[in-house]
């Protein structure tokens, strides 16, 4: 939802252990953090190689050239970026006017209740804004959809849940970050490298603000993924 004029230094930090945001099958040891049954390992080894979908590269910051395609493969789509974090939407503790510069109260899709999401507690991913680059629902992608978010040998299961600039690549919530050991502070932490996001083509989390449901989801998708590509 807002342009990122900011090199993001790649950091650490422990895992997401609020109530509800990992399931009981979900290590939360920051080392070894996955969500489901599908490895970072055996997801990665079915994205080396990129087959583009996109008409043009994304940058990963405003100030970036561009050099992230959008690839196709069997029941997904897939990029590899940063991570800017985005902490847009209903206001809490952290995520809000006086700890984002870029804050903004609303988000591009929206809670069962009509409410907007909750970076701090909902792990989502945000996709470009539709361009002459790519069109996100043109590809199957849907807000709700899930995404594997893969960094640093861990699995998260997110939701498609904002939108973002069309010319820039790479963002996801506060939960989102934080449950991958990435410094989740919307102005200064984040990851310059070494993402992976793989959304899974027409599929819908319901209701979106489940993490839960993503996750079990998510898994499904996941072993599907392997088994068809």
């Amino acid at each position: 939802m807002r342009l990122r004029a900011l090199t993001l230094a790649a950091a650490s930090g422990t895992a997401l252990l609020a109530a509800g945001l990992l399931p009981a099958h979900a290590s939360a040891d920051a080392g070894s953090a996955q969500e489901g049954t599908v490895s970072a390992a055996d997801l990665l080894a079915k994205v080396t190689s990129c087959s583009q979908i996109s008409n043009g590269k994304y940058k990963t910051d405003d100030e970036t050239s561009a050099t992230v395609p959008v690839c196709g493969k069997n029941g997904a789509v897939f990029w590899k970026a940063d991570m800017d974090v985005d902490c847009d939407g209903q206001r809490t503790t952290n995520c809000n006017e006086d700890r984002d510069p870029w804050y903004q109260d609303d988000t591009a899709f929206h809670q069962s209740d009509g409410k907007p999401l909750k970076a701090e507690t909902l792990p989502y991913v945000v996709v470009p804004s539709s361009s002459s680059i790519w069109n996100y629902s043109g590809a199957g992608i849907k807000g709700g959809g899930v995404v594997a978010v893969v960094y640093n040998n861990k699995v998260e299961y997110a939701v498609v849940g904002d939108t973002g600039p069309t010319q820039i690549i790479g963002e996801a919530s506060y939960a989102t970050a934080k449950a991958l050991g990435i410094d989740p502070d919307p102005e200064t932490g984040g990851t310059d490298s070494g993402v992976t996001y793989i959304l899974f083509k027409n599929s819908k989390v319901s209701p979106i603000e489940s993490h839960s449901a993503a996750v079990s989801l998510g898994d499904q998708l996941a072993r599907q993924f392997i088994a068809n590509n």
